[in-house]
């Protein structure tokens, strides 16, 4: 058998242990394969009917088997350890894993199956795929690195001759991968450019920091790179990227607390907004229901509902506990408020019926007076129901508007009438205006008092043509009367004063006065007389000054007492 047979009979052999799957034309073609699973380019396919390039040879890595490009020594078909390099004897093959078993050379008893095209990756992953011709042409080989990339590279690793890739970390190897069938060059490429990739995303997440990005998962990356840079399937500066990696934790860990007091302080202004808006419902709540101004308090609670709806579903979050606490106070004091206003205007409600109520009483009697005709008692009412409408409660404004209409209503229909009843007697009673004017005119011609019994006759017989010309216009009648209530007066002036003058009592006393004084004089002039003659100034003075006196009260008194006579 050849060894192109054994090794379709061994690959037919693991597809049927492994549920039918089917390996890669890359894989049976002798592909670089490293620790990771992940499969290098492939050699060029050989020439027919020479033997594969590693025929016979068994293929290992540090942390995971290469998949062979020919059948091996009989093995496990679970999993192969294999020493990784004679030299070192302490490096060990990891075991093959799962998906890798599949592409392991297994000894199948028998004849050999017939030749058959290579099985395909989407065969492992249960997707049918077409199946490539034996014939078909294998992908080139990857380019090769820079000449600085393999320079680089070439500090932290070596290649055999057979492919085997190794990398030094801290003076010591690790067995990375297999890359069989290319130059140098390209197998240690090949793992380089896996070290690049991370240095890449090192990169990238050095940035993120850099530019103070969200820190939410880059500590998860972090681990993961860490974790790759652990499973030593690359070539690179390992140390230094696990350097940087320890920097960026450090960065990081500043950058989350940075975020963290950002977040805080956020959340500590977002829990005061919230506390205002709890605090002013409480206090809008807590005021006395009888003096609050229900509509602009009401606009403003429902104001501070809206802000807390747009908090809650747009703010930062408070946690739960003092999220529920928060909307439990505002929600008491929603309800004691509504509560407030609810009874509030039940019984504004019951107050605005009984005001109603009375003053519909009230203008039921003032439509019953607007058709009366007895002026001054209906007059006299309106006055008392005003004064009633006055002292009564108010109803609501639309219904106090109403009813105040109806009350002047019926007011205006009786003034107007009483107006109409006056304007209709003014025209009756202008000729006795007319009398009057011409009376009047004559009672001021009395005037100034001269001889009272002529002026008492002609007063009188004024006051009898008075009486008989009647009543004059409402609006003449103040004027009228009262320039006749002048002359009254003039001549009632007179008769007290000419009384005053004839009274007996009046006169003795007035001589008794001036017999007083008379003596009180004539004992004053004694008095001057001996002070002049001691020449005692004081006493002159105090003499002439009371001398002066009396003899002014004497002289008053004579002239009083002429008049009486």
């Amino acid at each position: 058998m050849t060894d192109s047979q054994k090794s379709d009979e061994t690959l037919a052999t693991a597809a049927a242990n492994e549920t039918e799957t089917e390996a890669t034309p890359a894989e049976s073609a002798g592909a670089a394969v490293d620790s990771d699973g992940e499969t290098a380019a492939p050699e060029a396919p050989a020439a027919a009917g020479e033997e594969p390039a590693a025929a016979g040879e068994e293929l290992t890595e540090a942390s995971e088997p290469t998949v062979p490009a020919v059948p091996a020594e009989p093995a496990e078909p679970a999993a192969t350890a294999v020493p990784a390099e004679p030299a070192e004897p302490a490096e060990t093959a990891e075991p093959v894993d799962q998906a890798e078993a599949t592409a392991a050379p297994v000894p199948t008893p028998g004849p050999a199956p017939a030749a058959r095209p290579a099985p395909s990756p989407a065969a492992f992953a249960g997707r049918p795929k077409a199946k490539p011709s034996a014939a078909a042409p294998a992908p080139a080989p990857a380019a090769v690195s820079s000449a600085a990339s393999l320079a680089e590279a070439a500090r932290w690793g070596r290649v055999e001759g057979d492919g085997h890739v190794f990398l030094t970390v801290d003076g010591t190897e690790y067995p990375v991968g297999q890359y069989p069938g290319v130059s140098e060059d390209e197998a240690l490429g090949y793992f380089a450019r896996k070290f690049e990739d991370v240095v890449a995303q090192i990169v990238l997440l050095e940035q993120r920091v850099s530019s103070k990005a969200p820190t939410a998962d880059m500590q998860k990356t972090v681990t993961h790179l860490r974790e790759q840079l652990a499973e030593r399937n690359m070539v690179g500066d390992i140390r230094s990227a696990e350097a940087r990696l320890d920097a960026l934790v450090t960065q990081i860990g500043e950058l989350e607390k940075a975020e963290k007091a950002e977040h805080d302080a956020v959340r500590a202004a977002e829990l005061a907004a919230r506390e205002a808006i709890v605090a002013e419902a409480e206090e809008i709540a807590g005021h006395d229901p009888a003096q609050i101004q229900w509509k602009t308090s009401s606009a403003r609670m429902n104001e501070l509902f809206e802000s807390w709806k747009t908090a809650q579903k747009s703010g930062v979050r408070l946690g739960r506990s003092n999220e529920d606490a928060l909307w439990k106070r505002f929600r008491a004091a929603r309800t004691v408020f509504d509560r407030h206003r609810r009874a509030y205007f039940s019984q504004l409600d019951s107050n605005n019926s009984a005001a109603k109520a009375a003053k519909e009483k009230l203008i039921t009697e003032a439509e019953a007076l607007s058709s009366s005709t007895d002026w001054g008692f209906a007059a006299g009412e309106y006055r008392r129901l005003m004064d009633e409408w006055k002292a009564s409660p108010r109803a609501s404004r639309k219904d106090d508007d109403a009813l105040w209409a109806r009350f002047r209503a019926a007011q205006d229909v009786f003034f107007t009438n009483r107006q109409a009843a006056n304007d209709e007697i003014d025209q009756e009673y202008g000729a006795n205006l007319v009398v009057k004017e011409a009376l009047l005119v004559e009672a001021n011609e009395l005037l100034p008092i001269k001889d009272l019994a002529a002026a008492k006759k002609a007063l009188q017989s004024i006051r009898d043509r008075w009486e008989e010309a009647g009543k004059v216009p409402r609006a003449d009648m103040g004027r009228i009367e009262a320039g006749l209530r002048k002359v009254e007066d003039a001549v009632r002036h007179a008769e007290d004063e000419n009384w005053k003058r004839s009274n007996p009592e009046t006169k003795a006393r007035t001589n008794s006065a001036l017999t007083q004084l008379e003596a009180a004089i004539a004992g004053l002039k004694e008095d001057l007389a001996k002070a002049e003659k001691a020449g005692d100034e004081r006493k002159i003075k105090a003499a002439r000054e009371a001398l002066e006196a009396r003899q002014a009260w004497l002289e008053q008194l004579e002239r009083s007492a002429s008049e009486l006579s």
